[in-house]
C-alpha cells in the first residue's frame, strides 16, 4: 500500500487549526442520504421481498428466503474447518477481548437515603442485538469477535450477525468459522442498508433488534443515522484513523509501518505523522515512499511541532480513531491524553494489535467522535434503569416536598399521588 505525502508544520498554540486543515485531507463521505432513505423506507414497507431484491441489485447474490439465514449446522461446520493456526488465532483474539470486556462491567448502584427510600442503579443488557460485519474489501473475522464476544460479555441473550453474501449467495467461510467459535447461531446472508433496516424493522425472517453495531461503508452507517430512535446504534463510523506522535528515539521504521498498515483500509483513511524531529520525519519519508515514486493511497501528513507537548496536543485536538504514542518524550504525554478512540503507547504497542489481538475494541469512533464518544464495549449493549422502593414512612417523609414541587409546575394529580400514599 502506497500513500501520498503532505508535508505540514504546527505551532505551540495552533493546534486546532492545524488539526482542522489535517482533517481536511480525509475526503468527505458520499451523500447518500436519499439512496438509503429509500432502502430503509422499501425494507420497513416490504420486508423480506425488499431484502432478497436489494441483495441481488447490490451484492449480485440471488439469496432464496430459505437460505437469508445461515442454518446453524453450517456455522458448526466453518468453525471446525478453520485451518487450525487461524482457529488457535482467532481464539486467542476471543479470550483476550472476552476477557477485557468482563472486567468492564460494573456492579449495580445500590444506595439506602435518609428519608427511608432506596434507589439501585441496575444496568440490564438488552435482550437482542444485531453486528454488521463488512464483507467488502475482507472478511472481517475480528469485527465478529469485537461485537458478538463484547455483547456476550454484556447479557445480551440473542445476537444477530449480517455479512454481505458473495456472488455465488454464500457468507464467507471465515466469517462463518469466526461466528461458530464465538457461539453465534444466528447469521443472516444479508449487507448494505438493508441489513440494517431489516434488523432495525424486523421482517417475516429476520426478528428486529434493539441494538445495531458494526462498522461499515457509507450506506451502512447512513441507515444506521436513519434508524437510531427505532434502535439505539453504537456510532456513524467513516474512515479509519491514525495519528502517530513520534519524538526522538522513536524507531521510524516502525512508525512507517504503522502507517502503511493503516493505509490498507482505503484511499479515504486519515494518516499523520507529527514529530519534533525533522531527521526522524525524513527516515519515516524514506522508509514509506513507493519505489516508483507515485503514491495513489491515502493522503500520509508530515507534521513537523515545535516540541513533544505540543505534537501531543496536536494528536488529541485531531480526536482520532487511533492515537500512537512512540519514544520516551511523546509516550510521557499519554496521561494528558483524553480524546482519541484508543491510545496505544509505547514501541511494541502498534495500532494493529488493538485491530485484532490485544484485547481493546476496535469498533471505535472516527471523524473526531473520539471528543465525546467511546469504543464498542459493554456498556454499548446495556442500559441504565433506575429501580426505586419505599420503606415504611419514605412516603410520608417525601411527600410534602414532592406534592410542593409538582403543585407549582400544575400537575395537581402527581401531588394527589405522593399524598395519599403519605396517609
Amino acid at each position: 500500500m502506497s500513500v501520498r505525502i503532505v508535508r505540514a508544520q504546527v505551532a505551540a498554540g495552533d493546534e486546532a487549526r492545524a488539526a482542522a486543515q489535517l482533517r481536511a485531507l480525509s475526503p468527505p463521505p458520499p451523500d447518500v442520504e436519499e439512496e438509503v432513505r429509500a432502502i430503509v423506507h422499501a425494507v420497513r414497507d416490504e420486508g423480506d421481498r425488499a431484502v432478497r431484491e436489494l441483495t441481488a441489485r447490490f451484492d449480485g447474490a440471488q439469496v432464496p428466503p430459505e437460505r437469508l439465514r445461515v442454518a446453524a449446522e453450517e456455522i458448526e461446520r466453518a468453525a471446525n474447518a478453520l485451518e487450525p493456526g487461524l482457529a488457535e488465532a482467532l481464539s486467542a483474539a476471543i479470550a483476550n477481548v472476552d476477557e477485557v470486556a468482563r472486567a468492564s462491567r460494573h456492579d449495580p448502584t445500590n444506595v439506602a437515603l435518609g428519608h427511608g427510600q432506596r434507589v439501585e442503579i441496575a444496568e440490564p443488557a438488552v435482550r437482542r442485538a444485531g453486528a454488521y460485519v463488512p464483507g467488502g474489501r475482507a472478511p472481517y473475522a475480528s469485527t465478529v469477535i469485537m461485537c458478538a464476544v463484547t455483547a456476550r460479555a454484556a447479557g445480551v441473550e440473542e445476537l444477530a450477525v449480517c455479512a454481505p453474501p458473495g456472488p455465488d449467495g454464500e457468507a464467507h467461510p471465515v466469517i462463518l468459522g469466526a461466528c461458530g467459535l464465538c457461539g453465534v447461531d444466528e447469521v443472516y446472508r444479508m449487507g448494505g442498508a438493508q441489513s440494517i433496516a431489516a434488523l432495525a424493522h424486523g421482517t417475516d425472517l429476520v426478528p428486529a433488534v434493539d441494538v445495531v453495531v458494526g462498522p461499515g461503508n457509507a450506506w451502512v452507517q447512513e441507515a444506521k443515522r436513519q434508524v437510531v430512535g427505532r434502535v439505539a446504534i453504537d456510532g456513524v463510523a467513516g474512515p479509519s484513523e491514525l495519528v502517530v506522535v513520534a519524538s526522538a528515539g522513536a524507531d521510524p521504521e516502525l512508525a512507517a509501518l504503522d502507517l502503511l498498515a493503516q493505509a490498507e483500509h482505503g484511499p479515504a483513511s486519515l494518516l499523520v505523522l507529527v514529530s519534533e524531529d525533522g531527521t526522524l520525519i525524513e527516515r519515516v519519508e524514506e522508509a514509506v515512499a513507493p519505489a516508483d515514486g507515485a503514491g495513489e493511497g491515502p493522503p500520509l501528513a508530515l507534521v513537523r511541532a515545535p516540541d513533544p507537548a505540543t505534537a501531543v496536543r496536536l494528536g488529541e485536538e485531531i480526536a482520532p480513531e487511533h492515537l500512537q504514542l512512540m519514544g520516551a518524550a511523546a509516550e510521557a504525554e499519554a496521561a494528558t491524553v483524553r480524546s482519541a478512540g484508543a491510545l496505544f503507547v509505547g514501541r511494541d504497542a502498534g495500532t494493529a494489535f488493538g485491530d485484532y489481538i490485544a484485547g481493546s475494541n476496535h469498533v471505535l469512533p472516527t471523524g473526531g467522535a473520539a471528543r465525546h464518544a467511546s469504543a464498542l464495549s459493554v456498556a454499548t449493549f446495556r442500559r441504565r434503569m433506575a429501580r426505586v422502593t419505599m420503606s415504611p414512612g419514605a412516603a410520608a417523609a417525601l411527600a410534602p416536598a414532592g406534592a410542593a414541587i409538582a403543585r407549582a409546575e400544575g400537575f395537581v394529580a402527581h401531588a394527589e399521588s405522593m399524598e395519599r400514599r403519605a396517609g
